[in-house]
């Protein structure tokens, strides 16, 4: 704590730059040597100072010693999340001491609407969704939406989910998706989060059919279609030539996706398709990832996948006019279009389950409607229950 007879006469904010050390950002500061060392030690008490990172700002509170006039540092803190903060103050012996401070929290509901005019992503990032959110929801429609030919003018979209936020209304976490819907060209798609008895949480449709199909449409996030499915004038060989797959254009380095559960059958580099992987899945389908930078760990041939798992990056290996995965889907050997095959559902809730499910999709349904406003949240108590709007 700060002794009685000094007075507070002097706030200071410094920004970490690239390179420096808390030593430097001190002493730039104006603190001495002697009071930099004591600082730094009982900062390593409880927090690494190598881990501060640069544009992080430190507040320094500066006072007049009453024999002096000198100027000391009377305490430092800065924020290493919403959640928590650390202070390092001196005491009334004239060391520093330094303590976290773990702010109050409460779990509240947000929902948020949005209409589409050019992209998903510019209409979620204009009504501010967060952008894990955003992601969160385009793996969840993959499985039903070509987000590059199915997304139109005017169409909709909205999401409701659960956050961690301290009383002064930061955001520590966003949890997972409570409810999702999309209106595209008047029909809407809504899915539900249920949660199983060992935990698992998985997504269904209002009938209670499983959202997650047996293999994903678009096993990369983020990405644009470049070429579909059928003939074309072959852009290298220049002449038209079947092509078996579709082409989603991203940069060097983007994570590709393994589409579905299954096992490594193929892992070469193969004549035009470059850096290759074929993976091997149940009801007599495969898929297969081309033209790929590198191959992922754990990816050799052999090896058991699960859905959504990293197997490579996006590359212009083999015969390629640049950065793109190029994506088959093989059933019964045959390649078929990835965008009109029908995937089976991964689940169907039946009897009890079903029945389950009802329940949470009316106390979801009633929520969901409560926040029909954009900026409205709700506070949940520890069961879970609505107990405010705000």
């Amino acid at each position: 704590m700060r002794t009685a007879s000094a007075a507070l006469n002097a706030t200071k904010t410094i920004k970490i730059k690239a390179g420096d050390t808390l030593s430097n950002v001190l002493h730039r500061a104006g603190v001495d040597e002697t009071a930099s060392i004591d600082v730094v030690q009982a900062l390593k008490q409880v927090y690494n100072p190598k881990r501060l990172q640069a544009g992080q700002a430190l507040t320094l509170n500066f006072e007049a010693a009453a024999a002096t006039k000198d100027q000391q540092l009377a305490d430092l803190s800065f924020e290493v999340s919403p959640l928590e903060s650390l202070t390092i103050e001196r005491t009334a012996d004239g060391t520093y001491s330094a303590r976290k401070i773990i702010a109050e929290t409460q779990r509240e509901l947000t929902r948020f609407d949005g209409t589409i005019t050019s992209s998903l992503s510019q209409a979620a990032a204009r009504e501010g969704v967060p952008d894990d959110i955003v992601k969160d929801f385009v793996r969840l429609f993959s499985y039903d939406v070509d987000f590059q030919r199915d997304i139109h003018e005017g169409d909709k979209f909205s999401v409701m989910y659960e956050r961690t936020v301290t009383t002064d209304g930061r955001v520590v976490k966003n949890d997972a998706m409570s409810v999702a819907s999309m209106t595209l060209r008047g029909t809407t798609l809504k899915f539900y989060a249920f949660r199983h008895q060992d935990g698992s949480v998985e997504y269904y449709n209002e009938k209670g059919e499983g959202v997650r199909k047996a293999l994903m449409r678009t096993p990369i996030n983020g990405a644009r279609l470049t070429s579909g499915f059928g003939m074309r004038r072959h852009p290298i060989l220049g002449y038209s030539k079947m092509h078996q797959g579709i082409d989603f254009g991203a940069p060097t380095g983007t994570p590709i996706l393994a589409a579905g559960d299954g096992f490594v059958d193929k892992r070469e580099v193969f004549g035009g398709y470059g850096n290759y992987i074929r993976i091997r899945h149940g009801s007599g389908y495969a898929t297969a990832y081309a033209h790929m930078s590198r191959f992922a760990p754990d990816t050799q041939v052999g090896r058991r996948v699960k859905q959504g798992q990293v197997i490579g990056y996006v590359g212009s290996t083999g015969r390629s006019t640049g950065p793109h995965l190029h994506f088959e889907v093989h059933r019964d050997a045959r390649q078929v279009n990835p965008m009109t095959v029908k995937f089976p559902a991964s689940q169907k809730l039946e009897g009890p389950l079903l029945a389950k499910f009802k329940e949470t999709t009316s106390r979801a349904d009633q929520r969901y409607a409560a926040l029909a406003m954009p900026t409205t949240v709700a506070q949940l108590s520890p069961s879970g229950d609505i107990t405010k709007l705000r």
